[in-house]
């Protein structure tokens, strides 16, 4: 195996099923396959967190735009052209320039095709990287008119990382907004999922159509795929769980019988109930995440909801 990234693909796997708690990193849920089926939860109808994200861009649209301004630079971690995108963009007055960062060449350039098409005026420069790590900070100075630089971190995907990892991560944003060249305004507009009752979150992650388990098991058939397992997906079986001291909730993988499976040589034994913990997806009230960004040296500016109060997107400048 002389790919680097499928390198580090097997010795995350490796590493993750050989912890007590056995886990597999859940970016590797998103490759072509698991993309598609998070775009199918998306539009489930326990999956509340993309309607209550895109009603927020659409109901707020005027004052978000006022109150980002004119000539703007929106830096996206992910490859954009999704409705959301569009929404903002197209409320914005003048905006000047466009920045997806995605680790996916090939979702990058997709993404990129589509917007030049929708908005030709636009200067649209894409930067492949994993926007999980620093960025050259060199590659997002583009546009000399631009008077406000906006990283945009739509979706509730901050709630993936433990807290210690979203707080490094805004400090990361901190740094990308701190070198924005003098006289250019720069902060972070991003969403993030409220801490809520678990009889409104648990089905949003077990929906009854299945979608969202389909999604997780593909974790298992990218692994036997890509890298040479011997999974039997038969035997597993998705579960969402709520977990209250951190306030966040967990997707499991749970073996339905006493089984072995073999990667790379190495063997792993799960027992019947034994499970692989896949992904987290934190909750936050309004104070607990505004402490947090403090933490990370940013300070809230304005921040807007849906209807129901279930989700926010939010406004931060530096400190």
């Amino acid at each position: 195996m002389h790919n680097p990234e499928q390198q580090r693909f097997l010795q995350d796997v490796i590493d993750g099923l050989s912890k007590p708690q056995p886990e597999i990193p859940s970016k590797y849920m998103y490759d072509e396959l698991g993309s598609a089926l998070f775009e199918a939860i998306c539009v489930t109808p326990e999956y509340y967190i993309t309607r209550c994200d895109i009603e927020i861009h659409q109901r707020h649209a005027d004052d978000i735009s006022r109150f980002l301004g004119t000539h703007v630079h929106l830096i996206e971690f992910g490859s954009g052209a999704g409705i959301k995108t569009r929404l903002l963009l197209q409320s914005l007055v003048q905006p000047q320039a466009y920045t997806p960062i995605e680790i996916s060449a090939a979702a990058l350039q997709a993404a990129a095709d589509v917007l030049r098409f929708q908005f030709p005026n636009l200067l649209i420069q894409p930067l492949q990287a994993d926007y999980t790590q620093p960025i050259n900070l060199d590659a997002l100075e583009i546009c000399p008119r631009c008077k406000r630089r906006v990283v945009y971190f739509p979706g509730s995907t901050i709630g993936n990382f433990t807290h210690a990892q979203a707080r490094n991560f805004l400090q990361r944003i901190r740094d990308i907004c701190a070198a924005a060249r003098e006289g250019v305004h720069a902060g972070l507009l991003i969403g993030f999922d409220l801490l809520k009752s678990p009889e409104i979150m648990l089905p949003a992650y077990a929906d009854e159509a299945g979608v969202t388990a389909a999604f997780n098991k593909n974790l298992l058939a990218r692994v036997n795929r890509e890298l040479g397992a011997d999974f039997d997906l038969s035997q597993w079986r998705h579960e969402a769980r709520f977990n209250a001291d951190e306030q966040r909730m967990e997707s499991y993988l749970v073996s339905a019988a006493a089984q072995t499976m073999t990667l790379a040589g190495r063997h792993f034994k799960f027992a019947a109930g034994g499970d692989i913990h896949t992904e987290n997806s934190h909750k936050y009230t309004l104070e607990s995440f505004q402490a947090m960004a403090a933490e990370a040296g940013l300070k809230l500016q304005q921040t807007w909801t849906d209807q129901k109060g279930w989700f926010v997107t939010a406004y931060f400048e530096l400190k």
